[in-house]
């Protein structure tokens, strides 16, 4: 079930489980299907439903990404929040596993998108799917306090989009393509993340997630898929921000994932060569697993 909504009161989505599982299990997992998700190092392959565009997002991860976690920290029934939802790839993992999902983002093209691509999917099963356009501060005005049993999302990487793309990833006969010297912004809102310095994005961080905290569950996770950045020939650690915010406004880090993207990525460019030795950052990402302690 698809809904959009731009009002201010409580929202009408279920949060409980409506599985069978035993009190004590944090998912529907099997022993022999658990023991496959404990290996920290993960890979992901896009399949026809992922949007790749940089048109239409200039950064959706896999749908299997959202997938992964939500069979790993929740039940069927229950209640998975994106504070920064984009064009919906949450969604469609929470409509495909019967989650109930709430998704939120500052830009309405992105709301809308997201709404049509769950409108091509499965037609039955009482999951909602709730897509509102709104600023991630004001979150906790939707959702009712110890409801949320996984947040996870893959936020604006602070500023690194705002800048012109030079593709320096890509090897160099084939940077001149069609983003060659384009800025791919999520938008000019002094609201986005992507328009911040790390300092201030890490603030901003600190503030939405204290805002989500009283919403979560005790031992609820919180997932963030993020990278560092390159910028004048600095590493710039955004995860090392994140964790920082995150510990701040209360949750504690429970593990660090790597993302191994070398399956993504083609025709590489050569860094550095031959003086100045630099890791080609597009080959991983760092999945943040969080929880809000135990009271």
């Amino acid at each position: 079930m698809v809904e959009t909504t731009q009002t201010s009161k409580l929202l009408d989505i279920g949060y409980e489980r409506t599985c069978q599982c035993p009190p004590n299990h944090i998912n529907c997992l099997t022993a022999k299907e658990w023991i496959l998700h404990q290996i920290a190092i993960w890979e992901f392959f896009y399949e026809k439903r992922d949007i790749r565009d940089k048109n239409i997002h200039p950064a959706v991860f896999p749908i299997g990404l959202p997938t992964k976690c939500i069979q790993l920290f929740t039940h069927e029934g229950e209640l998975v929040l994106d504070p920064f939802v984009g064009i919906g790839t949450t969604f469609l993992a929470a409509q495909d596993l019967n989650r109930n999902a709430v998704g939120f983002d500052l830009k309405n093209e992105y709301i809308e998108t997201g709404r049509s691509r769950l409108a091509q999917g499965r037609l039955f099963g009482q999951a909602k799917q709730i897509a509102i356009c709104d600023d991630a501060h004001n979150i906790s005005q939707y959702l009712k306090e110890e409801t949320v049993s996984l947040s996870i999302t893959s936020p604006p990487y602070a500023n690194m989009l705002n800048r012109r793309r030079l593709n320096k990833s890509i090897r160099g006969d084939l940077r001149q393509n069609q983003y060659y010297l384009q800025v791919q912004q999520y938008s000019n809102d002094p609201n986005d993340l992507g328009t911040m310095e790390a300092a201030e994005y890490a603030q901003a961080l600190e503030e939405i997630y204290r805002g989500i905290l009283p919403l979560m569950r005790p031992k609820a996770h919180c997932v963030i898929d993020v990278t560092d950045l390159w910028w004048e020939n600095k590493r710039i650690p955004v995860h090392l921000y994140v964790i920082d915010a995150l510990e701040k406004a209360g949750y504690e880090l429970r593990n660090i994932i790597i993302w191994d993207r070398r399956n993504l990525v083609n025709h590489v460019g050569i860094f550095g060569w031959p003086s100045n030795y630099i890791t080609l950052g597009t080959t991983f990402e760092y999945i943040l697993d969080f929880w809000r302690p135990p009271s």
